[in-house]
């Protein structure tokens, strides 16, 4: 199966189009993450929701919009709300990860295989077949 993540922009309008999917097929929702990191010193937040692979069980997209929120924990704010409350209403719940900012990586490819990585080592995603 491969997993891929599908850039929906930084979150600044593209969080409402993310909520939205998430709204559109609840029963695709797999995970909710966020990821927090700091980027050019601002503690930001990556939100992604992970969805059921297509029933040919050979693709699994993982919806983002990256590091264009405020980390919710140190700057409440809208966005984040917006997009917990969307996941708490299909009964799930969203999972946190502290990682390393995008930019620390020469490719945005290299940032995703890193947070695939991650999503495997904690059984998110099921490991390549």
């Amino acid at each position: 199966m491969i997993q891929k993540f599908i850039e929906l922009g930084e979150g600044y309008a593209d969080i409402y189009e993310l909520v939205e999917l998430g709204r559109l097929m609840p029963e695709r929702i797999q995970h909710a993450i966020a990821f927090f990191s700091e980027k050019s010193n601002r503690p930001v937040a990556s939100l992604a929701l992970i969805m059921k692979p297509t029933p040919e069980q050979k693709f699994q997209p993982i919806y983002l919009c990256r590091e264009g929120i405020p980390n919710p924990h140190e700057q409440p704010n809208k966005r984040y709300e917006l997009f917990k409350d969307m996941v708490e209403n299909h009964q799930k719940q969203v999972s946190e990860f502290t990682v390393k900012p995008s930019n620390v990586f020469p490719e945005t490819d290299l940032y995703y295989q890193y947070l695939i990585g991650i999503l495997r080592t904690n059984k998110f995603i099921a490991p390549l077949s």
